[in-house]
């Protein structure tokens, strides 16, 4: 169904550079090594008085940001995860990222960053600019049970996405040699077959849509012009069957910071390769404001700093794969696997103060949450929240990365 909306032009494009590599795209990676589980112990701990969470909420709090939303009926919907692009610089400011209940920034490759942004309770009618997913979806998603919108991906994500199965009879579909496009496909990985996500249909690529669901700003140059209408998809997801009710817990949320900080944290600097971002708590709105590359960071539909209630610091395992992101003649890109799951350590900033624990994630599907060394719940403050995904400190280069908190 999905193979008929696909145009020539751009599986052409695709398939452009990929025929032709050689040897270098059968080069093996370092394997993505399986996490074992430290002894940090699940949270038994019982919530203090005043608590939102970590398993019951009202009908009208919203589960991922501890807030009261005016219409309930928007936490019946599944939970949207958009691709917003980071780089280059023209794509700032972005649009509606600053409505997302938690936003995640992640390494892509070749040092840049992107963003992938959890909407729920808020409905922007213009995000973007939407671009492509990466690994680390393929773990949100049943994280938060979600739809997934974004631009394309990587033969090899789509592997991932939709199975290789599928990928494969697309892609080979006009080929003269499907036996030779099989193999040319299974060379940019991963290789063999790839079972379906157990998120496939509910994964919407801008390319097979037009408006009202994605749309091209045309005053902005191609690929940085396709933004997305989150209206439009829940309808269309709603269309599809895809508009059940998520049922979302682990987060727990309180007014007044609990527990003992472990220091400041009124001010937090994580550099990346290729981005510096930048957190400055604001004691008279309770908030944290975000710069990037030393340039206060809007966004453009509201024309405000973007701002979160929490900024956290997760440090999880980076490593490459076989599966190729990009090829520009001997320059090869490898994608990523960000290791989040299943525990790892996290700081937590909220209210001007720091609060060093664990983050966990025991299964597929559960959300990540977090908890002191002890097993005591980490409270989060009631409002959105940012996530700095970060590589654990062994794997970073102090001449290029750090994380600074102040």
């Amino acid at each position: 169904m999905l193979v008929g909306k696909w145009s020539r032009w751009w599986l052409i494009t695709l398939m452009i550079g990929i025929i032709s590599t050689g040897s270098m795209l059968l080069m093996t990676q370092a394997q993505t090594p399986i996490s074992i589980p430290t002894q940090t112990p699940v949270s038994t701990s019982t919530p203090v008085p005043g608590a939102i969470g970590p398993t019951d909420y009202d009908a009208n709090i919203n589960p991922l940001t501890g807030l009261a939303v005016e219409d309930p009926s928007v936490l019946q919907r599944r939970p949207i995860i958009v691709k917003v692009s980071n780089s280059p610089a023209l794509v700032r400011p972005q649009s509606g990222i600053g409505e997302a209940d938690i936003a995640f920034e992640h390494y892509t490759e070749a040092g840049v960053t992107r963003f992938s942004g959890v909407f729920y309770s808020h409905t922007p009618q213009r995000v973007g600019s939407i671009r492509s997913a990466r690994l680390i979806d393929y773990e949100l998603v049943p994280m938060y049970q979600g739809l997934l919108a974004f631009a394309g991906a990587s033969i090899g994500v789509d592997k991932r996405i939709y199975g290789s199965e599928y990928v494969q009879a697309f892609m080979c579909q006009v080929s003269d040699d499907p036996e030779q496009c099989y193999a040319n496909v299974d060379a940019v990985g991963p290789a063999g077959y790839v079972a379906p996500s157990d998120f496939a249909e509910r994964a919407y690529k801008g390319v097979l849509y037009g408006p009202p669901y994605f749309y091209r700003d045309q005053a902005i140059p191609i690929p940085h012009n396709l933004f997305a209408n989150l209206d439009a998809l829940w309808q269309l997801a709603i269309e599809d069957g895809n508009d059940q009710t998520p049922e979302l817990s682990g987060l727990a949320f309180h007014e007044t910071p609990q527990g003992t900080p472990t220091g400041s944290g009124i001010y937090a600097q994580v550099r990346y390769r290729t981005t510096l971002v930048e957190w400055h708590y604001d004691p008279e709105t309770g908030r944290y404001y975000r710069s990037s590359d030393g340039e206060p960071h809007y966004d453009a539909n509201t024309e405000q700093q973007i701002s979160a209630a929490n900024v956290i610091i997760v440090y999880a395992g980076h490593y490459l794969t076989d599966i190729v992101e990009s090829q520009w003649e001997d320059t090869i890109h490898w994608s990523v696997q960000i290791t989040v799951w299943p525990e790892g350590d996290a700081v937590i900033l909220r209210d001007g103060v720091r609060y060093e624990g664990r983050w966990l994630r025991p299964t597929r599907d559960d959300l990540m949450t977090f908890q002191t060394s002890e097993g005591n719940i980490l409270y989060l403050k009631p409002g959105n929240t940012w996530v700095q995904l970060v590589p654990l400190p062994d794997q970073m280069d102090p001449e290029t990365e750090w994380v600074n908190i102040g």
